[in-house]
């Protein structure tokens, strides 16, 4: 058994038991990967993937066992690794930021500015996707810290701390009626086409049940993962946009105009999420300070320990 072998079983698993884009993900190459797990499944005596023909297809009773205790191990390697780099060049190394559409564009900016000038040497990488997919990154190592709303906050393994609330606007083309409605009601908001964020951003969900609990059913038109597509298509006319209050600039979106909605939705909050099994680098105890100035290291350490308690 070696470390390369756990490695592989790691990410087969995290690569939904594709052997090819674990090969891809790993640098090296597909008969590689299934012959060291082979080799492994020999040397322990047991199958730890069920396969259908030569494709995998899940894991059996035994490799799950396995997988969880090589979770662990290649992630104690991980934070000797970083240990290690800590201590012989504590400036330099690879910081990768887990994150939604909306943060790295309205949010991130003025922070990454600050640590990139701060911490020229460290490599910073943004990895995009909706709340779900950016928790698991984080969860099998393929980030270093996530930052989303909501739904990162309750993911097993991961300790998640408040950054900030947010609430929503709605946006229409200049000289739309639902401009001059005062007050604003969730009514008035459903008798026009919406264009909102899709689904599977937790800030959805406080728009769906908000509508829900007064029995409407509004028209969305179109769902997306993005705020600037948002935007575009009402411009277009399409229809009229709910979005997160920051990602409007008056500046930039010269041709929308904006209602405060805030008091028809439950507000939402923002966290940063950290694995509570990972070893964090000097800075990245300074990037979570610079993005959020409540969150000190102090507050950092506490909550791992009181997760790992």
């Amino acid at each position: 058994m070696n470390l390369q072998q756990l490695r592989f079983i790691c990410a087969v698993v995290h690569q939904n038991f594709n052997v090819s884009a674990a090969a891809e993900a790993l640098y090296t190459s597909q008969p590689g990967v299934s012959k060291q797990i082979q080799l492994l499944e020999n040397e322990l005596g047991v199958k730890l993937f069920a396969r259908m023909g030569k494709r995998i297809t899940g894991m059996t009773a035994a490799g799950e066992q396995v997988y969880n205790f090589a979770q662990r191990v290649v992630r104690d390697v991980e934070n000797i690794r970083k240990m290690g780099q800590q201590f012989s060049r504590g400036d330099c190394g690879n910081l990768v930021i887990a994150t939604t559409h909306t943060q790295a564009r309205y949010m991130l900016p003025t922070g990454i500015k600050r640590f990139a000038e701060r911490y020229p040497k460290v490599r910073l990488q943004l990895r995009q996707g909706n709340p779900s997919q950016i928790a698991e990154m984080l969860a099998t190592g393929g980030a270093d810290v996530a930052i989303a709303t909501e739904t990162i906050s309750s993911y097993n393994g991961l300790v998640a701390l408040p950054c900030y609330q947010w609430n929503r606007i709605v946006v229409a083309p200049i000289g739309h009626p639902i401009l001059e409605e005062r007050p604003l009601t969730l009514e008035k908001v459903a008798a026009y086409p919406i264009v909102t964020y899709d689904a599977t951003f937790a800030g959805r969900s406080a728009i769906d049940k908000a509508f829900a609990e007064r029995g409407l059913k509004p028209d969305v038109v179109l769902s997306a993962v993005d705020s600037d597509v948002i935007k575009t298509y009402v411009e277009l006319g399409l229809g009229i946009g709910i979005m997160a209050q920051m990602a409007y600039d008056p500046t930039r979106d010269p041709a929308l105009g904006v209602v405060n909605a805030a008091h028809l939705f439950e507000p939402s909050t923002t966290y940063l999420a950290l694995r509570k099994d990972a070893y964090l680098r000097e800075y990245l105890y300074d990037f979570i300070e610079i993005f959020a100035p409540h969150i000190s290291r102090l507050t950092v350490d506490a909550a791992l320990a009181a997760e790992d308690g």
